[in-house]
């Protein structure tokens, strides 16, 4: 309901079968999907088309499998605020409610005794969409060291709150005030680059 609110269609597969009855041509553009449902969603693949992309409902463990049509993946309950991040990132080309821009930029991670590297996609005050060759599992806090350019370093603390695969979405926890407002102007920074 509160995805309809923010302008996003959202049809329960019912709706969804009864409009397409009356319009054939009719096409969802997005399914979201319980992991446990998701042999039920065949139907809405067309001949010789792979589908609508999917988010997938899931447990602790993310997304597995390799069908393709999946492009992202949030741990159930669904958030409101994980759900509409992820929409976003499917439709837009500049979500969020605060600015995010592409980027390349290394990043040390920790997370359970173990460290590793890994690449910032894009980053927000708010967050970053990180891939990593480590897995992180949906709701794993990590621990991370974000250099920014003219060897700024900033360390942060994260949670793992959705994928969109293979990457996964980092929300930040605690920031403190100095480490926004140096995230917020690389961000600014970047944007009038």
């Amino acid at each position: 309901m509160i995805l309809s609110r923010l302008g996003y269609q959202m049809l329960l597969p019912e709706t969804f079968a009864s409009l397409r009855e009356e319009h054939p041509d009719l096409e969802a553009e997005l399914l979201v999907v319980d992991e446990r449902r998701l042999e039920e969603v065949e139907s809405y693949r067309d001949a010789g088309r792979a589908g609508p992309p999917i988010v997938l409902l899931t447990g602790k463990q993310g997304a597995t499998g390799d069908d393709p049509r999946i492009v992202g993946a949030i741990k159930r309950p669904a958030g409101m605020h994980d759900l509409y991040r992820l929409t976003q990132q499917v439709f837009e080309d500049v979500p969020r409610s605060t600015p995010r821009v592409a980027t390349q930029l290394r990043a040390i991670c920790e997370s359970d005794g173990e460290a590793w590297e890994g690449r910032v996609l894009s980053l927000s005050e708010n967050g970053c969409l990180i891939r990593s060759p480590e897995a992180i599992l949906l709701g794993q806090t990590v621990q991370l060291e974000l250099v920014l350019p003219r060897s700024e370093t900033i360390a942060l603390r994260a949670e793992a709150t959705y994928q969109l695969l293979p990457d996964t979405g980092l929300v930040w926890s605690a920031i403190e005030a100095s480490s926004r407002e140096a995230l917020g102007r690389f961000v600014t920074q970047t944007i009038l680059a």
